[in-house]
């Protein structure tokens, strides 16, 4: 009887009209087939899925103060949960609808600031990582793309072997991880920084270096775009 209450709770509490739970997808999915936006649609569901969230939360500090510590804890973790899920969904969406179409190519930096392979630690980190402010350096010898080395790869070392080591020895052979195509779509490049927790790949196109793509650039393309076109729609 109670496994039974349980799933029946969860069922009603699924289908209720909050994005990202069950019935906020239904109810998305009737509001884009009546408007024919689902950038609306979603607007309209995540907002009601934060404002859910926003009351679990405050009936949990309710319950919390009527000494039901542990019911009041799980309301207020369930909203704070639902509300930063709806407001990641619509940004997603947002994210998805921005670069659209967008190839890793038209984002990415051509200008690149490559190093040598026999340069120190030392000399990496004074003349390219505090002058440029970049987390990756590509590692280029006589016009050969070696791999790339990061500031995560010179904490690894330590600072009194920096003027004895050099960045061949830490640098990380070019692989599916910190690489794409220039002709790449620009949410995998997204996607896959997301995933190996990276803020530049290299752009590599026949095993040569063709660029860097950035996070803050992808970010700014983003942003910029959504400008526009809210100015575009209020004009309208």
């Amino acid at each position: 009887w109670y496994l039974g209450w349980i799933n029946t709770v969860l069922v009603i509490f699924n289908l209720l009209p909050a994005f990202p739970l069950d019935g906020g997808r239904v109810l998305r999915s009737v509001l884009w087939q009546m408007r024919g936006d689902v950038k609306w649609a979603t607007q309209v569901t995540a907002t009601l899925g934060g404002t859910f969230g926003l009351f679990l939360m405050v009936l949990g500090v309710f319950t919390f103060i009527q000494q039901n510590f542990v019911g009041g804890m799980w309301q207020f973790l369930i909203g704070m949960f639902l509300r930063s899920a709806a407001q990641s969904s619509y940004q997603q969406l947002i994210a998805r609808q921005a670069l659209e179409g967008e190839t890793v190519s038209a984002l990415m930096q051509p200008d690149v600031k490559t190093v040598l392979p026999n340069l120190t630690l030392q000399q990496l980190v004074e003349d390219h990582i505090y002058k440029y402010h970049h987390k990756m350096f590509p590692v280029v010898a006589e016009g050969e793309l070696l791999g790339c080395v990061t500031t995560r790869h010179v904490k690894e070392v330590p600072r009194q072997q920096w003027s004895e080591r050099t960045v061949r020895e830490i640098a990380v052979p070019c692989s599916a991880e910190n690489t794409i195509a220039s002709d790449a779509d620009a949410l995998q490049a997204l996607a896959r920084m997301s995933r190996n927790q990276e803020s530049r790949l290299m752009v590599v196109q026949q095993q040569q270096l063709r660029g860097v793509i950035a996070l803050k650039d992808i970010l700014r393309f983003i942003a910029l775009r959504m400008e526009l076109e809210e100015d575009g729609d209020s004009g309208r």
